[in-house]
């Protein structure tokens, strides 16, 4: 659905099954139009909660001003939603001329010729070299640019953990321990959507020892060749995601049916369960329900010593390579693109600038995110380096099936990608 002449935020809703262990109702914000319109440019992305819109309808407005003969039309689709519809678009040949891309949808779309280099808008941004080392392909070029750089993290009702006298735990026998003292109690401890508070627990879980080493590059090379087996990394971290479900400390049937950052937080602040787990982006919007009770988010609480935290550059934009307004399209990206609007962004979403300087969030409920990405001990839940869509992959794993047939599917499902797609860096 689109308005013609005005902004349009459509929030469509979804559902994601994650087997084993989905925002609501439409929404339209309409802005005067450009009296005299020459050119029209299609925004299609995931950004559909009122306090994310306001923000981009801000930044399209700022980009009108400067270009009054220029109307920008923005629709959002929410959820896991938005990627299906995005394949579609390609598909049928009806891509918008801006759209927001993840790494999965990223290397199809390149493969297909359907992206645009956009590296000399690149050049003129301080991306930090980590953010530019996931940007750039094997063929020099540069397809889209991530807006923020998003973290996941354990959500910690303090409130009721002192009521039942245990602490914000510090490590993963910490968490269990937590865990069985509430199961004991008949309280499920651990909130869990259907999208990916698991997939990231088991990356994390998995990948780290790699990202600790800092022998990705080899590591990638090996499974991107399909000379190694992904599931000899994942195996550990889907192993933790099951003994999870199977110990009760996530409730399967409630968490197949809890729409992340919605549903997840209506059940959070209730205060039933002390732990919750979902994107960093959420605890402004947490903090905005006026819970009546302190919360704290940590890292995935997942070694035996400590945590780890999984970041991701998200909100990436790609312009259309077959569009009628490439340039114009080019024009507002480097617009969006300016440091005082990704702040902003990052800000907006209690995440990280992918700029250098990384503008820290403020929020007092992050600031154990904040410090561990400063540490950079932190595993990346979608790497670009990586040939195949793992985001994609592990999406879909999770089931009643022990934990060598899950990893055999997994197996299977990245040679067949490696097999079909010549993608990669």
């Amino acid at each position: 659905m689109r308005i013609r002449n005005g902004f349009i935020a459509a929030g469509v809703v979804s559902m994601f099954l994650v087997s084993g262990c989905g925002g609501k109702g439409n929404e339209v914000v309409n802005y005067e139009t450009p009296i005299h319109v020459s050119h029209s440019l299609q925004f299609l992305g995931n950004k559909v909660e009122a306090e994310n819109v306001e923000v981009i309808e801000d930044i399209i407005t700022g980009f009108m001003t400067e270009h009054p003969d220029v109307r920008v039309s923005y629709e959002s689709i929410k959820g896991t939603e938005y990627y299906k519809a995005l394949r579609k678009r390609e598909l049928s040949g009806n891509l918008d001329d801006i759209f927001v891309i993840n790494n999965d949808t990223g290397l199809d779309f390149t493969a297909h010729g359907s992206l645009l280099d956009i590296s000399e808008l690149v050049e003129k941004v301080p991306f930090t070299e980590n953010m530019l080392s996931q940007m750039e392909f094997k063929d020099g070029n540069i397809y889209w640019a991530p807006l923020i750089v998003s973290a996941f993290g354990l959500y910690c009702n303090r409130d009721l953990l002192e009521q039942y006298r245990q602490q914000v735990p510090k490590n993963l026998e910490e968490w269990e321990a937590v865990c069985d003292s509430f199961l004991s109690k008949g309280i499920t401890p651990i909130i869990a959507n259907n999208d990916i508070s698991l997939k990231t627990l088991a990356i994390a879980k998995g990948f780290y020892p790699t990202y600790k080493e800092g022998n990705q590059s080899d590591v990638f090379q090996g499974l991107n060749s399909g000379e190694d087996e992904v599931s000899s990394y994942l195996e550990d971290g889907f192993s933790l995601v099951k003994a999870f479900c199977e110990k009760g400390y996530i409730d399967a049937k409630q968490a197949l049916a809890t729409e992340k950052t919605s549903d997840d937080l209506e059940e959070f602040i209730k205060a039933e369960s002390p732990f919750m787990l979902t994107g960093v982006w959420a605890a402004g919007r947490m903090k905005k329900m006026e819970p009546d009770f302190e919360f704290q988010v940590v890292p995935y609480l997942v070694l035996e010593n400590g945590s780890v935290l999984v970041e991701n550059p998200d909100v990436c934009l790609g312009v259309l390579a077959l569009g009628g307004e490439k340039k114009l399209a080019k024009e507002f990206v480097s617009y969006f693109l300016k440091e005082e609007n990704l702040n902003r962004f990052a800000d907006n979403q209690s995440s990280f600038s992918p700029l250098e300087g990384k503008q820290e969030p403020a929020l007092i409920e992050i600031q154990p995110i904040v410090k561990q990405y400063k540490n950079q001990i932190s595993v990346i839940g979608s790497d670009s380096h990586l040939r195949f869509p793992l985001w994609d992959i592990t999406n879909k794993l999770l089931s009643g099936t022990n934990v060598s047939v899950l990893m055999k599917r997994l197996d299977e499902r990245v040679s067949k990608s490696i097999n079909t797609e010549e993608v990669g860096k």
